[in-house]
């Protein structure tokens, strides 16, 4: 598959940027007061382990010019802020990418005032911080977003449900379709639990009993329910920017040929912390399953080796031979007990139909909960932290790619690391701005070693 041409993102872009509108809207008027021109710093969050985007902004009182809708007091005190208050939110990186637009518009940014903390207070001047979230998260405490009614189907139809009819969302929705089925009663559990358990039970298509495991997430283009699989395949999830890191100290310097940015920081680090990742169980399981319907007691081992799936890097990582125990069924390192869950909450019009299925599993542990288990830990095998230029076109869910110096005595080496250089998952990632620049900081994951492909073109045949 062919790459589309990418605008490069020169290091000057780590210039201060633009905060274009940051509007508060009162909740006792809904008068509204702008404070852009007391904003000292703000950071906008976006992780594929977070349930909805957040910013934090510290802003200066004494900046903010005094208005009527203030009662020509400071905006603290005068519109006042005492939580959950509507903001509008609109900034602009230096290639001219802009979040958020116009109220009512599809690119509307509007959060919601979470926490107030004032930092510096006298009777001169203050300093503010306010922690912002997203209207769903809120939403997700109260009692009438809970999830109720018993769901059957098939898991993807039902998260779209849960986000249409519980949390009420007009935003954007991607949702993968997962290739199992799952009937459950939610006991009137709040909407982003049950979303968070049903990833885990959620199993790609056509990969049941080769791999499972989702994310569901927010970005400001919307809210996402992924596969991990499907987000490390570069077929279904292009790379979206190509990152090099060098020591080169002039920072306009013309970027080399087939990169897009030029990387501020680069930190390497291997999380693999063999003790604890073989006591989560990364590489082998076992799971004991007993049917309470015929008596049936089942041991199944299985090893990451086995499993049919899409990794960023050339290689899971291969621990040493001589720590494997002699004997069949004895590598395991983390065992779950499960009574299976047959011949309850079947489907059907009558009697006869739910019948006939009275003897069908409703969740096929064997095959779906350890190949989860697993595939969540192997995917923070290999984790880097990268700071850029502001750069608005990337998400917490892109992947990158990303090369730097391979470690050689030789200082004039040119080759790039072969070990940690290739294709990331952008797992954490942060917009941060303030009046002596712009970047975007980044925690990149992977589930596996070795450059894959190369920097130029997709590791996927044209």
């Amino acid at each position: 598959m062919a790459e589309k041409t990418q605008t490069t993102v020169p290091t000057e872009n780590a210039l201060a940027s633009t905060i274009n509108d940051f509007q508060i809207i009162s909740n006792k008027t809904e008068q509204e007061v702008g404070i852009t021109g007391g904003i000292v710093e703000m950071s906008y969050y976006e992780s594929i382990r977070q349930n909805t985007v957040r910013v934090n902004v510290i802003y200066a009182d004494s900046g903010v010019v005094p208005s009527k809708a203030t009662n020509y007091k400071s905006v603290m005190e005068g519109l006042p802020i005492v939580g959950s208050e509507k903001c509008g939110i609109k900034f602009t990186d230096n290639n001219g990418v802009t979040l958020g637009g116009a109220h009512g518009t599809a690119k509307e940014l509007s959060l919601f005032v979470n926490k107030v903390t004032p930092i510096v207070g006298d009777s001169r001047k203050s300093m503010i911080s306010l922690d912002l979230v997203s209207k769903e998260f809120i939403q997700n405490e109260k009692g009438g977003t809970r999830v109720v009614k018993r769901m059957d189907g098939k898991i993807s139809d039902n998260i779209t449900k849960i986000f249409k009819d519980n949390l009420k969302t007009i935003k954007k929705l991607d949702i993968e379709e997962t290739e199992n089925n799952f009937n459950f009663i939610p006991a009137n559990k709040k909407p982003m639990y049950i979303l968070d358990w049903l990833s885990k039970k959620s199993v790609p298509k056509g990969k049941m009993g080769k791999s499972a495991g989702f994310f569901f997430w927010e970005t400001s283009e919307g809210f996402h329910f992924k596969s991990i699989d499907s987000l490390l395949d570069e077929e279904k999830n292009p790379r979206k920017k190509r990152i090099i890191f060098n020591d080169t100290t002039n920072k306009y310097a013309d970027m080399p040929a087939g990169y897009h940015v030029k990387a501020i920081e680069y930190i390497k680090d291997n999380k693999i912390h063999v003790q604890e990742k073989f006591k989560m169980g990364f590489q082998s399981t076992r799971i004991i399953t007993y049917n309470p319907f015929n008596g049936y007691y089942q041991v199944k081992n299985t090893q990451a080796d086995t499993m049919e799936v899409d990794t960023a890097g050339k290689e899971l990582p291969v621990m040493n031979k001589e720590l494997n125990m002699e004997g069949e069924g004895k590598n395991y390192t983390r065992t779950t007990y499960y009574v299976t869950d047959t011949g309850t909450l079947n489907t059907g019009n009558n009697a006869e139909e739910q019948l006939k299925k009275s003897q069908q599993d409703n969740f096929d542990y064997s095959q779906i909960e350890n190949q989860a288990i697993r595939r969540y830990n192997q995917l923070y095998s290999s984790e880097t932290t990268v700071t850029i230029a502001g750069d608005f076109t990337l998400h917490a869910g892109d992947t990158v790619f990303i090369d730097g110096p391979e470690l050689k005595t030789n200082i004039k080496n040119d080759d790039v690391d072969k070990q940690h250089g290739g294709l990331y998952l952008i797992s954490d990632l942060v917009h941060f701005l303030d009046n002596k620049g712009t970047w975007t900081k980044m925690n990149l994951v992977r589930d596996s070693f070795g450059r894959k492909g190369n920097h130029s073109t997709s590791s996927i045949i044209s």
